[in-house]
């Protein structure tokens, strides 16, 4: 039996006294950032150098979102330096930078048998297991929930020090001198940071960071859409000039490249047979490499570029026999007979459960296809092995799970493995899986040489898990009012969550994972599904599921599909009971004010009209992580068919750090979601997915693009990630604006799937 780390905590919290030693054990962490000639370390977040830059640590990819530039304006906005001088480091793996915020959202992953001792994010046992995994994976929005606090602290502390050597060379108190625009003050005399930084970092810090009064923060009233802007996007340049460093833009001096093939989705596969003759017509082939990651069988081809490696591959045709591989029609069957025979967990509960039985007078039954991730970039990945060390260059939202992949492939112990951060051309968490990582570290393994390995268009495709299908049975009766008195859902979707962390936090195959998850509850797989209404009497229920294709995290999540069937089933209510949709939610919305105003607001600027027959107008809202929104699509119906012409949002995510970047990501999350309201899905033959291209999955192209408006609703809440609530009110806003423009009912995602 293999022994880790987490087993003996698990059993330890069992049986008693060893955790004890085990969470007291004093802790010390080797400084991540390591400052270079000129330049001075604070802690592990900031340097500055002689000639005044400042430079962040940032522990989180960056995928588009943004947080290259939050993390430094925090900085920068705390400390009191000049932007123009603000530079960006990707921090490396460590204990430092342990997101314990995510740790706490995932502790059905990771600690299964006992998720309840993780109540909080700032507690022993998540604070230690974070610290021990060195923890930093970037998903669900909780980049600025872990990282906002440390980085200000980080921040006052060095602005106290530089500070306090200031005064010390003038022979003052410090408390009386000013830091402002990275110069300190004292009545005529001024002193930049670079000429303080050696002091000021032989200083003891003080003991408690003395933050500024009033936390980082913008008023979305002072930055309308095309204003200047204080603190704009430090990726933005590069990225426009072509000069941003990728993962597939890595050259290493005698660098081959690789193309690969991996077995269909199945319970196993092996290689069957490849045609290597064929393969050396291509100039520049040199070989092929067979390997397998967890169960599934891969071969490669090793060329002088991409473009050869890719071309031997394909005219050396490899086949894979394999076993149990995925069909489509089979996971829509496993579906429907969960959903009618299966035992169900009961997820929510509230008031008296006998109304919420038997027949009710609105019952309808939804539908969502599993859904591609469909990156512009496809994965890929650089591994160099020498003297006993694997240099691993790779985007991943998961840099330690993808340390200990590279390691385990190429027979090292994750000490021996030094990653390098690489940006991500948008992720949506495709990039939260690490196979590429195992498979390029068996390859410079093998070949002895640096390698690269790119994934092609349909690699992609077909190598990925898509998100989970789900099917879902709504049912309500009214109440005396007008209003909903009694809801009832019941879900079957597989517990995808549980068999995501078994893969990720236990080493599990896909089959494996699937086979240890089935039946049991997941309360990831079903979050948002709890509607924010004032209803009395609530039942839902989870049909844990098994199916046999493997899913994965999506942006959005569960909320993708649970906003999806609460906000179209609201409508159906409404016209049931003959209200207007929106005077129906507000009814039902005395608890969530800030819901209710984001609500308001939106109808005032989409010019609401109620959504009557042939308006084209759709409603929906979501609450997602302490986070509001509410939507309106608007759409035309002509000769051509159905046009989404404009997209309104309200949303209410507290405190802005940067208003331009809230705004960007409501943008991108709401076109996301007309994404997998039209397309983004495929079906699966035989492990394979019949689409392999970017074009083939109905995506939306600029010219189908609709306008889009945002606005934001002033709050001095805690900040809450925008980037995940346009996906969750796009699909369902559209839902019901197209019930409005034809009269029909669209209950599938995506949309296209039934007739319009």
């Amino acid at each position: 039996m293999r022994v880790t780390r987490r087993g003996v905590l698990i059993g330890a919290l069992a049986g008693g006294g060893l955790a004890v030693g085990w969470f007291l054990r004093p802790r010390n962490f080797p400084l991540p950032l390591q400052p270079a000639e000129n330049e001075e370390a604070f802690g592990a977040w900031i340097k500055i150098s002689g000639g005044g830059v400042v430079t962040v640590a940032v522990p989180q990819v960056e995928m588009g979102q943004g947080i290259s530039t939050l993390l430094p304006q925090i900085v920068a906005m705390e400390l009191g330096c000049d932007w123009r001088q603000v530079a960006v480091e990707p921090a490396p793996v460590s204990a430092l930078y342990a997101n314990t915020v995510l740790a706490a959202r995932w502790a059905e992953m990771w600690l299964p048998l006992a998720p309840r001792l993780v109540e909080e994010p700032d507690d022993l046992v998540t604070r230690r297991w974070a610290q021990d995994t060195r923890f930093n994976a970037t998903a669900d929005g909780t980049s600025l929930a872990a990282y906002e606090a440390p980085a200000r602290a980080a921040a006052a502390t060095t602005r106290a020090l530089l500070v306090q050597a200031a005064a010390a060379r003038w022979g003052v108190a410090w408390e009386e001198c000013t830091l402002e625009n990275g110069v300190v003050r004292h009545g005529e005399r001024a002193l930049p940071f670079g000429a303080l930084a050696a002091e000021a970092s032989a200083l003891d810090p003080p003991q408690v960071p003395p933050l500024q009064p009033e936390p980082p923060a913008e008023d979305p009233s002072d930055y309308p859409p095309g204003s200047d802007l204080a603190y704009p996007r430090l990726d933005l340049p590069a990225k426009v000039d072509g000069s941003w460093t990728f993962a597939g833009d890595v050259r290493l001096p005698g660098m081959v490249h690789a193309a690969i093939r991996q077995g269909p989705i199945a319970q196993r596969s092996a290689l069957d047979s490849i045609d290597e003759a064929k393969g050396r017509t291509v100039k520049g082939f040199e070989r092929i490499v067979r390997g397998e990651t967890q169960g599934r069988a891969w071969v490669a081809a090793i060329a002088g570029n991409g473009w050869a490696a890719e071309t031997a591959l394909e005219r050396m045709q490899p086949l894979f026999r394999f076993a149990g591989g995925v069909e489509s029609v089979k996971v829509e069957n496993d579906l429907d007979d969960a959903l009618r025979k299966s035992h169900a967990h009961r997820v929510f509960g509230r008031g008296d459960m006998s109304l919420t039985e038997g027949a009710l007078p609105l019952q309808v039954r939804y539908e969502v296809s599993p859904a591609l991730h469909a990156t512009i970039e496809t994965a890929s990945a650089t591994a160099r092995l020498e003297d006993g060390v694997l240099e691993l260059w790779i985007g991943t939202q998961a840099p330690e799970a993808a340390r200990r992949a590279a390691a385990e492939a190429a027979g090292l112990a994750p000490r021996q493995v030094v990653l390098y951060p690489m940006a991500i051309g948008g992720s949506f968490d495709r990039r939260l899986e690490v196979a590429i990582a195992g498979q390029v570290a068996a390859l410079a393994r093998e070949l002895g040489k640096p390698v690269q390995l790119t994934w092609s268009r349909a690699e992609e495709h077909r190598a990925g898990f898509p998100r989970t299908p789900v099917v879902a049975v709504m049912a309500a009766r009214p109440d005396t009012n007008g209003g909903i008195g009694a809801w009832r859902g019941r879900v079957a979707v597989p517990a995808c969550a549980r068999a995501f962390g078994r893969r990720m936090f236990g080493g599990d195959s896909p089959s494996e994972a699937i086979a240890a998850s089935a039946g049991k509850d997941d309360p990831l797989a079903l979050e948002g599904i709890v509607p924010v209404y004032d209803i009395p009497h609530v039942e839902i229920d989870h049909v844990s599921a098994r199916i046999d294709l493997p899913t994965s995290r999506l942006r959005g999540n569960a909320h993708g599909y649970t906003a999806f069937f609460n906000e179209c089933f609201v409508d159906e209510m409404a016209a049931l009971n003959q209200r207007e949709p929106l005077a129906l939610r507000m009814a039902m919305l005395g608890e969530t004010p800030r819901l209710a105003e984001c609500l308001q607001r939106v109808a005032s600027l989409a010019q609401w009209d109620g959504g009557g027959d042939n308006s084209g107008q759709g409603l929906a809202c979501h609450a997602l992580g302490g986070g509001y929104i509410a939507a309106i699509a608007s759409v035309r119906r002509d000769a051509g068919g159905v046009k989404v012409e404009k997209l309104t949002a309200v949303a209410d995510i507290g405190r802005i750090v940067n208003v331009d970047i809230a705004r960007q990501q409501i943008e991108g999350g709401l076109l996301f979601g007309l994404g997998l309201a039209f397309g983004c899905t495929t079906r699966f033959e035989a492990g394979r997915p019949e689409t392999e291209t970017l074009g083939a999955l109905g995506l939306p192209a600029l010219r189908d693009a609709p306008e889009i408006e945002v606005g934001f609703v002033t709050s001095q809440a805690d900040p809450v990630d925008p980037g995940e609530l346009g996906v969750a009110v796009a699909a369902p806003a559209v839902a019901n604006a197209l019930h409005s423009a034809t009269g029909l009912r669209f209950r599938r995602l995506p949309l296209f799937e039934e007739e319009v």
